[in-house]
């Protein structure tokens, strides 16, 4: 599944750098920064790009989770700092999301 989700934060990267045009995002990668320290995103940029996240999961994997919740929030390495980190914390989402529905 991760494959799945890390493909969908790749897209979902691509079509906003669509309109921010930031070199460092043209070709995103698992290893892609994308919010904190040395971030291709500021704040504003990072709600868009989760917001986008949340639906395409939705049409894709048919789930309906929230990635911004308070246990993201709070944790000490933010899960949005690369690729490869959000899509972990999603697939961690899925599964748990999974298993309370069992």
């Amino acid at each position: 599944m991760n494959k799945k989700i890390i493909k969908i934060v790749i897209e979902a990267l691509k079509y906003l750098n669509s309109t921010l045009k930031n070199p460092e995002l043209e070709n995103p990668s698992e290893e892609t920064r994308i919010y904190g320290l040395k971030g291709s995103l500021d704040s504003l940029s990072l709600v868009t790009l989760i917001a986008d996240i949340e639906g395409k999961i939705a049409e894709e994997l048919g789930e309906n989770i929230t990635i911004a919740d308070e246990r993201a929030m709070s944790m000490k390495m933010s899960p949005f700092r690369t690729v490869k980190s959000v899509s972990n914390y999603i697939e961690e989402k899925l599964i748990g999301e999974t298993n309370n529905n069992e």
